[in-house]
């Protein structure tokens, strides 16, 4: 396994090059010395030709590492045999992500789904140091308003639960529930709260949220609306609700400045309706809604 690759990263290329026919078109050759980034660029360019034939294109990364796409399956093959580069020890290897067809996999799992009646499939990708990485969390859309406990994919029995995005706060207002491209409020920093400038641009050392007055960042993840907005976005999916309906829920709950939390309890669970909420079926049950979104946690 060649260096700048964890096993996730090399289980998911080798994974792609044995799935049905396909064979990667996309390498890495590395050496552990990086002593390819001295040698010369003709040999280099003779070697690959002896093994594996004209390929497609060779480009030298910034880290000395060989970036090399092939044309065919027997390139493919011949290419991963390769030992030595002008007497340099190399080791080859898919790249990680060029080689991972998403749209081809996503289609498969599809199609294994379809008697869960699942219309569309979108694997989870996060975001680090300004890199997309793929997770072992898949989204799935049924068109059905009652998620299933479980799918089946092949012979795996699959585990699903909802899906439960995060908030949406506007990079311009700092407002949560709409974006930058729907604001229609003033700009505000993000740092500072303060208007007419953006966090990049805020020389303030004193951090203070426009949506709770807390001394962080809007942008902090422990702020107090933050965590109510991941709520009452929980309770509108879970019970299938509106967005009115599931923020009147959540503020009912939440003990107001001022007034005890039992007698915010009391307020809102009356003796008449408190047997109900007890006993009552879960909205989902009774859903308005078509369809529902969930996480299907598992690497595929």
């Amino acid at each position: 396994m060649p260096s700048g690759l964890n096993y996730s990263q090399y289980r998911m290329a080798y994974n792609v090059l044995h799935h049905s026919n396909a064979y990667s078109k996309f390498f890495i050759v590395s050496s552990e010395k990086g002593d390819l980034k001295n040698a010369s660029p003709i040999l280099i360019h003779k070697t690959i030709i002896e093994v594996a034939g004209e390929v497609k294109s060779i480009k030298k990364l910034h880290s000395g590492q060989l970036l090399i796409e092939i044309m065919n399956a027997k390139q493919s093959e011949n290419l991963m045999k390769l030992q030595k580069i002008c007497e340099i020890q190399v080791k080859v290897a898919p790249h990680h992500s060029l080689n991972h067809s998403k749209g081809v996999i996503l289609e498969d799992i599809l199609e294994c789904l379809k008697g869960h009646k699942v219309i569309a499939v979108r694997r989870i990708i996060i975001k680090r140091n300004n890199q997309n990485f793929p997770t072992k969390h898949v989204i799935l859309k049924f068109n059905t308003p009652v998620l299933p406990k479980s799918v089946k994919i092949a012979y795996m029995n699959c585990p699903v639960r909802h899906f439960i995005p995060n908030p949406l706060r506007c990079f311009k207002c700092q407002r949560f529930g709409h974006t930058i491209t729907a604001c229609r409020g003033k700009q505000i920093c993000a740092r500072c709260s303060l208007p007419d400038h953006n966090s990049n641009n805020c020389s303030s050392t004193t951090p203070k949220c426009c949506n709770c007055n807390g001394d962080h960042p809007a942008f902090f993840r422990s702020c107090p609306r933050y965590k109510q907005e991941k709520e009452i976005l929980a309770v509108k999916i879970t019970k299938n609700i509106s967005f009115r309906e599931a923020r009147k829920i959540v503020n009912d709950r939440t003990p107001k400045p001022g007034i005890s939390y039992s007698s915010a309890l009391n307020s809102v669970v009356t003796p008449s309706c408190s047997k109900n909420m007890q006993t009552a079926p879960s909205i989902i049950n009774t859903p308005t809604a078509p369809t529902t979104v969930a996480s299907l946690l598992i690497m595929i």
